[in-house]
């Protein structure tokens, strides 16, 4: 939102290493002797982390899967170093923490029964595979949880004022609306015949309570309220998620009260009568008071749990062996008005995302550097700039660098609003967004016999016990339930909604041909609860229409905020020269000489 994408910048300094190092409890080297961990590579603090130390957790590193070399293998030592150096500072900040030898039990106790090695033959033995003693196991458990310990202090350790906490709610006002919600009674019945007549009697004035009372299925006893207090039979207002889809969405669409069915959902079929609608409304602040400040509370915690682990990784001094198989480089790569951002800042993010791993496994590490370091520094420049704004602003802000950033942005476009023709345009230039996609409930038979598979569609067209026409010819059935376009195989998908033909229709639904499949298997599909794509009316979806507009103005006045605190800035992006710095310098193949011309005879 605003411009800064979460997936790049929500990096919160180190929760990667942190996660790195709590949840290395069988990873992280045991205190073994000295010899057996190698020789030191690197000293935090100094204090050596040893060969073997780094082997195990590089095992574990998908990144070092592919193999890099050049610039990436330089890029992703960098980052796994700054994780290993944080790591082991936070490890001997923590060791002042005081855990119990009934807590380390606990937790040892919980790690045997998560690993299934509750007998002691079964724990020695992966004690063994691993290179643990039991001693060193229960160890390094206590080291873990000192660390949990110390990262509690820390984020409780903060408090918000009573003036954050309210400005925290100016900021964040959106988040604590209510949802639109309705007054209403239903009636839940298994015949269809009979929820047509019940509706034709509740439609003609009869008392819809007394009927939900002798005849529904579920909430009887509570005369089909909704909400109802236990023993009490008067509806309380609830949410479109306390109904099935296709029920909750014509409830709501009615706006206001009304009587809704039947609709059938699950087997069954429902009557709705809505007593009243229940508008989205913005609560005033006494009203949500403590949601704020649990919520401004943990913000809080981030941004102190963020500002510690930065502290932590500045003050750590760290040396490197001369000989260290590993390369590490992290010099500045841009300054936002005299602060500087350092390589392994950008690489963080980048290397924590999922698409950049799978690239760099599929061999396109250096297009996943070219692609994603320079987007994810200029959104790193561009959070920069907005904390600077935020702490410029004479505002309460507080948290994390990304929480304020947002905040700024949110604040700062809070005026925004959206006229009727506004949403209209948006919802007529855009009707995939307010559109419900088709759908049909699909179960497959899939047989390795074409003529079994032939013999299989010949019997469902009859009908019959669905399991039994199935094992009859060996086929397999696959329930994929109620499924969109696009979510069933490719062959399939175009078979269900690509394929204007209709199927023969027998009582278990249609009957698609035998289709015969990449793997060599063929397949007869049952369809059946065919829905078309349909577009929802405009006042069903009026107030959805008008967020996205406002939500999208919001975000490009967001945009334009930070172009001009860039024009105001002194900015230098050096990415791309200390890329080239780093990157291995290939050697010129010498220059061949010129053959030199034989002397003129006299």
């Amino acid at each position: 939102m605003f411009g800064l994408s979460k997936r790049v910048i929500t990096i919160l300094f180190g929760l990667l290493a942190l996660a790195f190092a709590v949840g290395a409890i069988l990873l992280f080297t045991p205190q073994a002797g000295q010899q057996a961990r190698g020789k030191a590579v690197l000293w935090v603090n100094n204090k050596p982390v040893y060969e073997l130390d780094l082997l195990r957790l590089q095992g574990n590193d998908p990144l070092y899967a592919a193999n890099p070399e050049g610039l990436l293998k330089t890029l992703v030592d960098t980052h796994f170093l700054e994780q290993v150096i944080l790591t082991e500072a936070l490890k001997q900040d923590a060791a002042r923490v005081r855990v119990s030898s009934a807590e380390v039990r606990s937790e040892l106790n919980r790690v045997r029964e998560q690993f299934g090695l509750k007998e002691k033959e079964a724990y020695e033995g992966f004690l063994n595979q691993v290179g643990y003693t039991d001693a060193q196991l229960r160890a390094e458990i206590k080291t873990q949880l000192q660390i949990q310990k110390r990262l509690d202090q820390i984020r409780t350790s903060v408090k918000p004022t009573p003036e954050e906490v309210a400005f925290y709610f100016e900021v964040h006002r959106d988040d604590y609306k209510t949802e639109p919600r309705v007054l209403a009674r239903q009636i839940v019945v298994d015949d269809k015949a009979l929820a047509e007549e019940l509706y034709r009697k509740a439609k003609a004035g009869e008392d819809f309570a007394a009927l939900a009372k002798a005849h529904s299925k579920v909430g009887a006893e509570a005369a089909g309220a909704l909400g109802a207090e236990p023993g009490k039979s008067e509806p309380k207002p609830v949410a479109q998620v306390v109904f099935p889809e296709a029920v909750g969405q014509a409830v709501f669409a009615l706006k206001g009260p009304g009587l809704v069915g039947p609709i059938e959902a699950g087997g069954r079929y429902y009557l709705v009568k809505v007593e009243a609608y229940l508008p989205p409304k913005a609560p005033g602040f006494e009203e949500v008071k403590a949601r704020v400040e649990e919520d401004a509370k943990r913000v809080k915690g981030e941004g102190a749990l963020e500002a510690y682990l930065e502290e932590l990784r500045k003050k750590a001094q760290v040396r490197f062996a001369e000989d260290a198989p590993y390369s590490y480089k992290n010099p500045a790569v841009a300054q936002v008005n005299g602060k500087e951002i350092l390589l392994a800042q950008v690489l963080q993010p980048v290397f924590s995302n999922q698409q950049t791993a799978a690239l760099i496994q599929q061999g396109l590490g250096e297009l996943a550097v070219q692609f994603f370091l320079p987007q994810t520094l200029e959104n790193l420049i561009d959070r920069e700039l907005l904390v600077e704004a935020a702490k410029g602003s004479g505002k309460p802000f507080f948290g994390s660098k990304d929480a304020m950033a947002q905040a700024y942005a949110l604040w700062a476009t809070r005026e925004v609003t959206a006229t009727e023709e506004e949403a209209k345009r948006f919802y007529a230039e855009n009707p995939a967004l307010f559109t419900v996609p088709a759908s049909a409930k699909v179960v497959g038979v899939s047989f390795k016999e074409e003529a079994k598979a032939k013999a299989f569609r010949a019997a469902a067209l009859k009908g019959g016990d669905l399991e039994a026409l199935a094992k009859a010819q060996e086929g397999t059935v696959t329930d994929y339930g109620t499924v969109n376009p696009n979510s069933l195989p490719a062959v399939l998908d175009r078979l269900v909604f690509k394929t204007t033909a209709t199927f023969p229709k027998g009582p278990l639904g249609e009957v698609s041909e035998v289709v015969k499949l990449e793997d060599g298997t063929f397949v007869v599909l049952l369809i059946s609860e065919r829905k078309a794509e349909v577009l929802k009316p405009y006042p069903e979806v009026a107030e959805e229409a008008k967020e996205r507009v406002i939500a999208k103005k919001r975000s490009e006045q967001a945009q334009a905020l930070i172009q001009e605190l860039r024009k105001k800035a002194q900015i230098e992006n050096r990415l791309n020269q200390v890329l080239a710095e780093l990157a291995p310098k290939t050697e010129e193949a010498p220059k061949e000489e010129a053959p030199k011309e034989a002397p003129a005879k006299p």
